[in-house]
């Protein structure tokens, strides 16, 4: 009930313009890199000192085409920067297609999907890779087809899966094969019952099954999750498979448990931060109080703190 409230108060154009008059600024800068690329690019470099990152220009559910477009000029920015920076090797991007106009009145798949081609050549130029995130339920085919699409010219192309979602087994199976690049996350939409498990052990359960999947696939795993307990079944799922340390990552976002990704890689795990920035943060963290009590706690006392 809580997470659904908060999810709905993201929508509210009200709530939004509190949050961003600025009193929150420092729970927002544990989560967001700040809204520049200097500032990106900056916190990118300290954190490949032990560990790799995927960047996010923040932006999501476009439907201005000059918005769209500018936010894949953001993007070719981004990429050619890491190209003169020498950040290539160790920093990838990450895409929304919404950001790109998925969701444009006219011509939207089409219009988002050679936005994802622009960005996916202007990263092969450099060196580097993508991974296109998922959204809610109603983008789930349309994501993985232009994935697909993508795959022909950029296999490289990473795609991400929802074990909140009760189709998200059968999608690791189709996308388990050689090559293939695949972030599983738990999600962060307020989905139907229809469509998703909405108990906590349910969406469990269901990124163990998904995970053994995917480790015992040809592919990449890219194991996205904070939960000890299913860091230490990732771990064990890799050995059991005959992976090794370099076969698979673990992925964990930007101000969420940092020592703990700076202690695994020390161990010799391939660890991986997520890095959003940019002006368009708010929706990326109001999911972010919605997914941990700690984060909302916080929150709750800046409010008390302000008034």
């Amino acid at each position: 009930m809580l997470r659904s409230t908060l999810l709905a108060a993201a929508r509210s154009t009200a709530f939004r313009a509190a949050v961003e008059s600025g009193p929150f600024d420092a729970l927002v800068g544990r989560f967001v890199a700040g809204t520049t690329l200097d500032e990106a690019v900056a916190v990118a470099r300290r954190i490949t000192a032990d560990r790799l990152v995927t960047v996010d220009h923040l932006g999501e559910d476009t439907t201005d085409r000059a918005q769209a477009d500018a936010n894949v000029a953001a993007y070719r920015a981004l990429l050619h920067r890491l190209g003169d920076e020498g950040l290539a090797d160790r920093v990838e991007v990450s895409v929304k297609l919404s950001a790109f106009g998925q969701r444009l009145p006219r011509d939207g798949e089409k219009i988002a999907l050679e936005s994802a081609r622009q960005v996916c050549e202007a990263a092969a130029g450099v060196g580097t890779t993508v991974t296109v995130d998922m959204e809610d339920h109603t983008t789930t085919d349309a994501t993985l087809a232009a994935v697909g699409d993508l795959r022909v010219d950029f296999p490289w192309a990473g795609a991400v899966l929802q074990s909140q979602l009760r189709r998200t087994e059968g999608d690791c199976r189709d996308l388990a094969g050689p090559g293939s690049r695949v972030r599983l996350c738990k999600g962060a939409y307020d989905e139907p019952e229809s469509v998703a498990f909405r108990r906590a052990g349910e969406v469990d359960r269901s990124y163990v099954r998904c995970l053994g999947v995917l480790m015992a696939g040809q592919g990449l795993p890219m194991v996205a999750t904070h939960d000890p307990r299913l860091v230490a079944i990732a771990q064990h799922l890799a050995q059991r498979a005959g992976r090794s340390t370099r076969d698979y990552e673990l992925q964990m976002l930007y101000g969420v448990r940092p020592r703990a990704q700076s202690e695994l890689a020390a161990e010799g795990q391939r660890v991986r931060v997520y890095l959003p920035y940019g002006t368009e943060w708010f929706g990326y963290f109001m999911r972010r109080l919605a997914e941990r009590p700690a984060n909302l706690a916080f929150f709750a006392r800046s409010l008390v703190t302000r008034g």
